[in-house]
C-alpha cells in the first residue's frame, strides 16, 4: 500500500485546532445568529408548523482572524478551515481520507506517471455563477509561484516542472508544465512520478482563482462582498476579527449534499471564553480548556482526533547563545515532554522525541516513529553537562540572556512557563518570557527577531518529508537561519529516490540529524480534543487535511 494512503488508513479523524490567542475583541460578539427555531410570526396563512422550514446555522470558532482568503497566502490553520468550505480544488478528501474527484470530475495519468490530464466538471461554477474554467488553476498555480507572490506554500508545487526555478527567480511562468488546453482540460507534468500528487493537491494552496475576477480587483479575497469561491459554501459576511459567515452556494455542483444553510465563525481567541460560549449554546463545537480537562473525559460530547503534526520550539541559530550546537542540546534535554502533556496541555497528546509523527508506516509494515525512536528526551545530568561544554566552547564565563518569545495565548503561555521554570532547575538559567500578539508574532518570526519561540507543525500532506523538508536551507518554513548541506542533499535525496526501501532509510536519516543539529526541539504530537453538541454530525476531520462541512448537518 502506498505509504501516504497507508497513513491516511492508519490516523484518526482530525480536528484543526483553532488558535488559540486573545485579542481585544475576545468574547465579543455580533448579534447573535438566529436559533434553529421557528414561531408562527410571518408564517404564511394556512401553513402548517411541519411545511415551515428551519434554518440551519452551525456555530463555529475560528479563534482569530484568517492570515487571508488568497489560497496562495492563507498557508496556516485559521485560513485552512475556512478556505476548504469555501473553495474547492481538483481532488478533495472523502470520509475515508482519501483524494477523490472534486472540481474534476476524470482524472486521466499517463504511463510513466508523469502526465496528468484533468477534466472540469460541466456544473463546476464560482459562487458569481461564472463557470470554472482550466485557466483558473493555470492562473491561480502561477499566482502562487510568482515570486512577488512570496507565497508560503510554493515548494509544495516544486514537483512540478519548472515551478522551482520560477519560484526562485531564474525561470520563467510560460516553463511551468501546466496548460489550460481548452476551458475544461488541465494538463500538468511532473518532474518525477509522485505518489501522493493528488492527495497534494488538495491544499488549499492548489485552489482555483476566478482569473476574470481577480484581475479586475486584485483585493477581490479580502472582503465578503468581492469573495468569490467554488466550495460548498459562499462567503457572506465578514466582520474582520469578530467574525465571518458562510452561506450555502446554490451554484456548487453538488449542492444537494449539502445540508447546512449557514455556518457562522466567532474569532474568540480564549479557550475559556469559547467554553463558556458554547455552554451558552453561542457555540456548537470549542476546543476542551486544560483546566477542565479532567472534568470532561467522560463527557458524551467530547470527541478525541489524533492530528499529523506537532507542538515545538524553535531557535534562532544566527543568535547568542544558541550559535552553538551543545547549547541548543542543552535547553532541549532539559525539556520534559512527558510533564508537559501530563500536567500542563492534560488533552492526552503523545510526547514528542522527534519531529516526524505517528501513524507513517514504511515499506517494512512498521511505523515510522517507533523503528527511529526516541531521539531527544528529557536527560538533566546530560543537559547540564553540554552546557557546560558549549559554554566552554563560547568562551562564555556567564551565558547570554535567553527570552522565549510566544504568540498570545493562555495554552502558549502556560507551556512557556514551564519550560522557563526547567531551565532554571535543570540548567540554573532564567529565561525572560516575551507575549507577542499573533500577527505580529508570525511576521516577526518570519524575520529571524526572536531568540527561542513556540511555533507548530501540520501535515500539508500525508508524508514524512513533509515535516523535514521545512528546515532546509532558505525555505520559508524553516525560521530558524540553520543551514546544513548534508541534510538539505538528503531530502533532495528522498524528493528523488524511487525505490522505497532506500527513501525510508533516508527520511530516517534526516530525522536523526535533524534532532542532532537540534535548530528546534518537539514538545508533543496534537491529539487535539473538542466538544461537539448533540444533534451536530457529518463534522469531517481529516488527520492530514483540513475541516469540511461540505456534509455536516445539525438537528
Amino acid at each position: 500500500m502506498k505509504k501516504w494512503l497507508s497513513f491516511l488508513m492508519v490516523a484518526m479523524l482530525a480536528l484543526v485546532l483553532a488558535a488559540c490567542t486573545a485579542n481585544k475583541e475576545a468574547g465579543k460578539e455580533p448579534e447573535k445568529p438566529a436559533e434553529n427555531t421557528s414561531t408562527d410570526e410571518g408564517k404564511e396563512e394556512g401553513k402548517k408548523d411541519e411545511d415551515v422550514a428551519i434554518e440551519k446555522t452551525l456555530l463555529m470558532n475560528n479563534g482569530e482572524e484568517p492570515t487571508s482568503f488568497d489560497p496562495s497566502i492563507g498557508f496556516n490553520a485559521v485560513s485552512w478551515s475556512a478556505l476548504n468550505n469555501i473553495m474547492e480544488g481538483l481532488t478533495r478528501l472523502d470520509k475515508d481520507h482519501r483524494a477523490v474527484e472534486a472540481t474534476a470530475e476524470k482524472i486521466d495519468v499517463s504511463d510513466d506517471g508523469l502526465t496528468y490530464t484533468f477534466t472540469i466538471r460541466d456544473g463546476a461554477k464560482w459562487s458569481n455563477g461564472d463557470p470554472v474554467v482550466a485557466g483558473d488553476f493555470v492562473f491561480a498555480w502561477k499566482h502562487m509561484l510568482n515570486p512577488e507572490t512570496a507565497s508560503p506554500a510554493a515548494f509544495l508545487a516544486y514537483f512540478i516542472e519548472g515551478a522551482e526555478a520560477y519560484n526562485n527567480g531564474e525561470g520563467s511562468a510560460d516553463d511551468i508544465a501546466i496548460e489550460a488546453k481548452d476551458e475544461k482540460t488541465f494538463v500538468v507534468k511532473l518532474t518525477s512520478p509522485n505518489e501522493a500528487f493528488l492527495n497534494i493537491i488538495t491544499n488549499p494552496s492548489f485552489f482555483p482563482i476566478n482569473e476574470k475576477v481577480a484581475s479586475a480587483d486584485p483585493n477581490w479575497h479580502t472582503e465578503a462582498a468581492t469573495f468569490v469561491g467554488n466550495g460548498p459554501f459562499k462567503l457572506s459576511a465578514w466582520s474582520h476579527d469578530v467574525s465571518f459567515e458562510f452561506e450555502k452556494n446554490e451554484h456548487y455542483w453538488d449542492a444537494d449534499a449539502v445540508q447546512l444553510d449557514k455556518v457562522h465563525w466567532a474569532m474568540v481567541n480564549d479557550d475559556t471564553t469559547a467554553y463558556q460560549m458554547y455552554q451558552a449554546n453561542e457555540l456548537d463545537v470549542t476546543s476542551v480548556p486544560s483546566e477542565i480537562a479532567d472534568q470532561m473525559k467522560d463527557s458524551k460530547e467530547l470527541r478525541i482526533d489524533d492530528q499529523a503534526g506537532l507542538y515545538f520550539y524553535r531557535f534562532n541559530t544566527s543568535m547568542e547563545p544558541f550559535t552553538n550546537k551543545k547549547i541548543r542540546q542543552a535547553f532541549a534535554y532539559a525539556v520534559d515532554q512527558e510533564e508537559i502533556v501530563n500536567f500542563v496541555t492534560k488533552n492526552g497528546e503523545k510526547p514528542a522525541h522527534g519531529f516526524v509523527t505517528y501513524g507513517f508506516i514504511g515499506p517494512d509494515g512498521k511505523e515510522f516513529r517507533e523503528t527511529v525512536g526516541d531521539l531527544v528526551s528529557y536527560n538533566p545530568e546530560k543537559a547540564k553537562q553540554l552546557l557546560e561544554e558549549g559554554m566552554k566552547e563560547e568562551g562564555y564565563a556567564e551565558l547570554p540572556k535567553v527570552t522565549l518569545s510566544y504568540s498570545t495565548s493562555e495554552t502558549h503561555q502556560n507551556i512557556a512557563i514551564a519550560l522557563q521554570s526547567k531551565f532554571k532547575e535543570v540548567l540554573g538559567v532564567d529565561a525572560a518570557l516575551q507575549n507577542v500578539e499573533s500577527g505580529v508574532f508570525l511576521s516577526e518570526q518570519k524575520e529571524f527577531k526572536y531568540q527561542m519561540s513556540r511555533s507548530s507543525f501540520l501535515h500539508d500532506y500525508a508524508d514524512p518529508v513533509n515535516a523535514l523538508e521545512s528546515f532546509i536551507t532558505g525555505s520559508s518554513m524553516n525560521r530558524t537561519t540553520w543551514s546544513n548541506a548534508e541534510y538539505d542533499k538528503l531530502i533532495a535525496d528522498i524528493k528523488n529516490e524511487t525505490d522505497e526501501n532506500k527513501r525510508w532509510e533516508l527520511l530516517k536519516q534526516a530525522d536523526k540529524l535533524l534532532m542532532d543539529e537540534m535548530p528546534v526541539f518537539p514538545l508533543y504530537f496534537y491529539n487535539s480534543t473538542s466538544l461537539e453538541k448533540e444533534g451536530v454530525s457529518g463534522i469531517l476531520r481529516h488527520p492530514v487535511g483540513y475541516v469540511d462541512l461540505k456534509y455536516a448537518d445539525k438537528n
